[in-house]
């Protein structure tokens, strides 16, 4: 898959590699706003007791 991401990125490989890292940046950017809080409520980490 990244062999492929790599193969599409357009430029030579400083602008590969600036890209790559601006999708990279963009994947977690996107997970940690979008995905983890949508996700969090349905997860059983809330749920902490001490007896």
């Amino acid at each position: 898959m990244y062999a492929w991401i790599w193969r599409h990125l357009p430029g030579p490989v400083a602008v590969r590699a600036m890209l790559a890292l601006v999708l990279a940046a963009g994947m977690v950017a996107l997970l940690m706003f979008v995905v983890f809080p949508w996700l969090e409520p349905y997860l059983p980490f809330n749920e902490v007791s001490v007896e």
